[in-house]
Formats: C-alpha cells, structure tokens, sequence
C-alpha cells in the first residue's frame, strides 16, 4: 500500500471515530436533557434553599415639580422575605412569638406551616424593609431565612393614583408575569417592562453573588426608559384635596377634576374620588381602578352653553348684543323646554343667555344659525371622538343626536343634554375657548429617559382650528363677565385677575329611559389669565345630596383652586 492510500485510510478512519463519538455524545445529551430533564431538574432543584424565579425590575415613572425637578411616582422597592425551613425548627410555639409583629397568619396556620414534614421552604412574610430585617436577623432564630427581595413601589401612595396606575399578575395567578393594569402603567408597558432573570440562591451562590448577578441577567432592551409626566405634586395633592372636601360634604356618588395647560394640552393634576392607594389594593373593588374621567360619558349641562355661543359668534347668526324674546320655554317638534326655572325674562342678549344661563335662548343660537351649521361646529369640536390622550381605556363620546333630522335634538345639545361626552373630550373642547379657537391634545407624559442615556421629548399634534381668534376673544369676554357679574352676583371677582367660568347642571338619566327630577351632575369649568390661559379647571360631581345646581357645590372649590394657582405659580396680575 502506497504511503498515500495509507494516509487516506487514516483519515477516513480518523473521522468516523469523530462522527461516532459525536453521535453517542448528542444521544447522550438528548437522554440527560429530554428524557430525564424532569429527574434532574428536581434533583438539582432540592440542593437550593430558595428559587427566586423573577428577579422583578420595571422602569420608573415620575412626577415633575413646577421647577423642573423628577419626584418618584413608581419605583422598584428592594426589601425582604420572610421563609421558613420546618426541617430545622424545634420549637414553633416559641418561634411564632419571636414573630408574630411581622406575620398575618393566626397561631394555629403558623405551628400549621412551621411543622410541615419534607418542607425546607415556606414563606410567611413579603416586602419586609431593612430595619425589620436587622431585627430578625439579630434574634438569631434556628429555622428562619432571609432573603432580598425587590416589588413594585408608589412612594405617593394614593396621590394621582388613576393616572399612574398599578402593576399586577395576569389572571392572578402568581406564576404569571406581572404587568401594567391601569394608567400609565398600562399605557407604557413596552416601555417599562424590563427583562427578567431567574437566580436560584443557596450557600455556595451567596458566596458569589455578583457573579450570580452578571450571570443571571438579561441583555436590557434599548427601548426600556423611565416615564416622566407632566403631573405636578404639589397640584395633584391640592385637587385630590379639594375634590374629598367637595364628595364628602355633598355625600357625591363620584367627584373628579382635571388641571390642564389649554395652549399645550399638558394636565397638571387629573383626579377622582373616592380614589385607592396602589400599595394596598386588597380591599378595593376594580370599579374603582377604573378612571372615569377617560371611561364614563355624562351629558355636561349648561358648561355646554359656552361651545354653543362661541359657534354662534363665530358663525356671524348672534353677536354679544343680539336680542331674542324669551318667554321661559321653546316649543319643537311637539316639545316643550324651559328654563331652569321655568322663568320667561323678556327682551334679552347673548350675554345675559350666559350670565342666567338660559336654555331658551342657547336654542335661539342654534335656531339662527341654522341645526346643520350648529351640528358641524360641534362635530368640528370632535366631542364624540375620543381626544388622543395618553392614558389607556378612553371611550368616544355618544353624539348621535347630532345627526337628528328633529329640531328638538339639537336644541337639547345646545345646553349639553341629550348627547354624552366623557370629561377629557369635553375639556379638550373648551380649551378651545380661550386659546384661539384649536384643539389640543390633553397628555400626562412629557418626555421618556431611555436606559442607553438618551431622551426623548413626547410631541403631540396641535388640532384644527374649530373658530376664529376673534370669536375665542369675544366669548372669554362673555365668559368674564359672567364671572364677575353673575357668579353670586360678582361676589367672586378677583380684582387683579381675569377669570372666564361657567356653571353646568344636568339632570342625571335613568337606566330605563327618561331623567330623574331629583338627581344632578353638577360641573364647572374656567381659565386664567383669561386672555392668555395657562389653567384650565374643570370639575364635577355627581349626584350631591341636598343641593340642586353647581354654583352652590363647586363655586367655592374652583376659586380656591384658582387662587392657589395664582399664587403657587406666581401668576402675574392681568388687569
């Protein structure tokens, strides 16, 4: 055999005896980690005292100080659990003593748990802090383990609790991951979510525990930021504390508010009671999670009035000193509405249609300038859209009215009965008033700080332009006056500032058709500076007990709001 045949039979023999080595090794792999991957996994998990299976992080959210400042709204808590190892306890009567202040369980389910044979793992407590921690620790207890232990956190506890939300389990099922369930929580999950990495955790892994670290953790997501909103504390606690005052002294059904920039669309504060803390959530139903300022629609009331005359100024059908007899009621398609109070007051104008707030005479508006003219400024306004703002679950507003052929549809809508539209749609619209006559787009978010060190500032689209500036001019003057003449009777006038208002009361309606003639929403809306807004408030409350129209619930509550507005930003006098 030439040397050259020798050679090619060495390889050839060379590599078989590769290949079958490789064989048998991936049979071998294939037996070690399908067949007996269960046998195994076992076995390896029983040399572990404790598997954490999620080592928890979420991005931050964050509220923004009128100084620019980040103030934690959502954070990660790190802190403690509380485990059990029965297999080295000797004495649990003695041992639920020692730590009973730290255990929810009665003394019968702790000797119950502490005594379980083959166990080398049972928690009894979560979330304990650092100090608890030391103390347990100190009490050098056979049988009790501590290890660290990182949550979900609202430093603010109930503070714009329906903007920022919660984190929660899926199903509830503790096994599944947990996610953002309301509020900005849910609105930015893609955003907050961060990977999560499992660590089991014995003697020889917390000799290495940074190692176990680096080893353990996933790559981070380059999209993965912080969130940081436009809410400002300091405003949020002042409504949420307003907002109590007026729920709880009218024994309201529900009372929310909204504080909003009408240039920019940024809200400031945004709340409604009753309302929950996120940290301790056991006790609360989840109608309560819910935020109906963005989810529930309510037919607004006479705060409509104000939409309706600007659409008759800026269509050219009235003028501020447009007269029309008013008798009390209108008869339409067979219809009769009134005012308020069933009162005809003669010979009147558009500004006294405002200030007494006259039903009749927002129907004249709409009779001038024509239903179907009427209908596309209001359709224009976008009231049965939904507004585009940045917190999850909003629902469109119920306009269908607007498409009547009937007289009488449009007339009702004129002062906000008859179509419904959720809070934040109906603030968008009046933010139109005083800004020029454009939508905005309200939003709680301003910018994103992403984990790789870059930030991105949140844009968001400036509307069509529903009147003219001349038109938003002319009805904050209106809405001025209304403030400073008619609001009990001029009582609330604040001589430096301009302040636009106006009042709404609406009958509530009835599951089963019709209205109550004993229930009420009751809403409020104005801005200042009046001819260069920075604030726009609007509050409402539904259902007070003892007390029929919104001038003598909220009146009150709006003006020490504004004040405080005033003097928190240091608003400048504007007349």
């Amino acid at each position: 055999m030439s040397s050259r045949k020798a050679a090619t039979v060495r390889i050839r023999l060379i590599t078989f005896g590769v290949l079958l080595l490789a064989l048998i090794l991936i049979v071998r792999l294939y037996y070690l980690q399908i067949i007996r991957h269960e046998h195994f996994l076992a076995e390896g998990q029983s040399q572990y005292i404790h598997s954490v299976d999620k080592l928890y992080d979420r991005g931050s959210i964050y509220f923004t100080t009128k100084n620019g400042e980040s103030i934690a709204a959502a954070t990660v808590q790190s802190g403690y659990v509380l485990a059990l190892n029965p297999t080295r306890i000797t004495e649990p009567e003695q041992l639920f003593n020692a730590l009973q202040p730290y255990v929810k369980f009665s003394h019968d389910e702790f000797v119950e748990k502490a005594t379980l044979p083959k166990r080398v793992y049972i928690e009894i407590a979560t979330q304990l802090n650092e100090d608890e921690a030391k103390h347990i620790e100190s009490l050098e207890l056979s049988g009790v383990e501590l290890y660290r232990q990182r949550w979900r956190y609202y430093p603010a506890g109930p503070l714009g609790a329906r903007v920022i939300g919660f984190v929660g389990f899926v199903g509830g099922d503790v096994k599944e991951q947990q996610v953002g369930r309301y509020g900005l929580e849910r609105q930015y999950e893609n955003t907050l979510q961060r990977g999560e990495s499992g660590l089991s955790v014995n003697f020889f892994a917390e000799l290495f525990t940074n190692l176990g670290q680096l080893v353990g953790a996933g790559r981070e997501d380059e999209g993965d930021g912080n969130i940081i909103t436009t809410i400002e504390p300091t405003v949020e606690r002042l409504l949420q504390s307003e907002l109590t005052k007026v729920h709880e002294r009218w024994q309201s059904k529900i009372t929310g508010g909204i504080i909003i920039n009408p240039k920019t669309g940024a809200i400031y504060a945004l709340d409604v009671v009753p309302t929950f803390d996120p940290n301790n959530r056991a006790t609360t139903t989840v109608e309560t999670f819910r935020n109906p300022l963005i989810e529930d629609v309510y037919e607004m009331g006479s705060i409509i009035k104000a939409l309706t005359m600007a659409a008759g100024l800026d269509s050219g059908a009235v003028t501020p000193n447009t007269t029309y007899q008013d008798n009390g009621y209108l008869e339409l398609d067979t219809w009769k509405i009134h005012n308020y109070d069933k009162k005809g007051r003669g010979l009147v104008d558009m500004q006294t249609v405002l200030s007494k707030s006259l039903n009749t005479g927002v129907a004249f508006v709409v009779k001038t300038m024509g239903k179907d003219k009427f209908g596309d400024y209001f359709r224009r306004l976008q009231l049965g859209s939904e507004s585009g703002v940045d917190l999850p679950g909003e629902i469109p507003g119920l306009t269908s009215n607007l498409s009547s052929p009937r007289s009488i549809e449009y007339a009702t809508a004129s002062y906000g009965q008859g179509i419904a539209l959720t809070p934040i749609a109906t603030v968008r619209a009046l933010a139109a008033l005083g800004n020029g006559g454009t939508l905005i787009t309200p939003h709680v978010v301003e910018k994103i700080e992403y984990q790789d060190g870059t930030t991105k500032d949140k844009l968001y689209p400036k509307g069509e332009r529903v009147w003219s500036e001349e038109t938003s001019e002319e009805i904050t003057r209106m809405l001025v006056r209304v403030v400073d003449e008619a609001l009990r009777n001029g009582q609330v006038k604040l001589p430096g500032h301009s302040v636009a208002a106006k009042t709404g009361t609406a009958q509530l309606t009835k599951p089963e058709g019709g209205y109550y003639d004993d229930r009420f929403l009751h809403s409020f809306f104005g801005y200042f500076p009046a001819y260069d807004p920075e604030f726009l408030v609007f509050l409402y409350t539904e259902d007070p007990q003892g007390v029929t129209y919104a001038s003598e619930t909220l009146t009150d509550t709006f003006m020490d709001i504004t004040k405080f507005l005033i003097n928190y930003y240091n608003v400048p006098p504007d007349r």
